[in-house]
């Protein structure tokens, strides 16, 4: 009988961009369509909002997330640059080091080192690089896919509630966005907890909630500067 497991961990690096990304874009735009709409603005003002919302949210997001994970990726890089450095000009303090790692681990120190000493014949930098740098081809650094998971996802969460408020009148403008994103935001909890291996509910009530926050004071700003102005 073939026994086949379903891991999750290479979802990580695209999955929390995209996540984050969605539910920020739906959040903020939700959140200030809702606030200026609060203030006493006309639907068009409302819409010409929520749009340059979205377009600078979508570029905000993207250049973000690229300059965080390039910096990632830098000292990802200077780090393996400097374990290469230290295999060339010492190897065998390098396999000795990779040994006492194994035997950590649990290794008794003769299997320990005949480890070290065949993975080291093998890939000597790739082998400390995983062990000792804890770098792997599911964890390295990917600015490129992460600025464009984050655009493109920001791009759609805000979508949502934009679309909402394009089609439904004034009068009911507020309520329909904030019942609407919330489900929304739900779905997305739902969705993103399933991708990862967690709770639907629990994933599906921490997003709605923080999102119920945002939009109730951003309601409430909006309302006091309309009544100010």
């Amino acid at each position: 009988m073939s026994h086949h497991e379903i891991h999750r961990l290479h979802r990580v690096g695209w999955l929390r961009a995209a996540v984050l990304s969605a539910n920020d874009g739906i959040v903020s735009t939700a959140s200030l369509i809702i606030g200026v709409a609060a203030a006493g603005a006309t639907q068009t003002s409302i819409l010409l909002a929520g749009v340059a919302g979205l377009v600078a949210g979508a570029m905000s997001m993207a250049a973000g997330e690229y300059v965080s994970v390039s910096s990632q990726s830098d000292t990802e890089n200077a780090d393996i640059a400097l374990e290469k450095h230290s295999l060339e000009h010492d190897f065998e303090f390098e396999k000795e080091e990779l040994a006492q790692i194994y035997e950590s681990r649990g290794l008794e120190p003769a299997l320990a080192g005949q480890v070290a000493d065949q993975l080291m014949a093998h890939d000597a930098l790739g082998a400390h690089v995983r062990d000792e740098l804890g770098i792997t081809d599911t964890a390295s650094s990917q600015p490129v896919q992460a600025a464009f998971f984050s655009a493109v996802t920001f791009t759609i969460g805000a979508a949502l509630p934009l679309l909402v408020a394009w089609l439904v009148p004034g009068s009911q403008l507020i309520t329909l966005v904030a019942c609407t994103s919330l489900l929304f935001l739900a779905s997305l909890g739902a969705l993103a907890a399933q991708a990862g291996g967690a709770s639907l509910s629990i994933g599906a009530i921490r997003v709605a909630f923080w999102g119920a926050v945002a939009m109730v004071l951003t309601a409430g700003v909006g309302r006091v500067f309309g009544i100010v102005s």
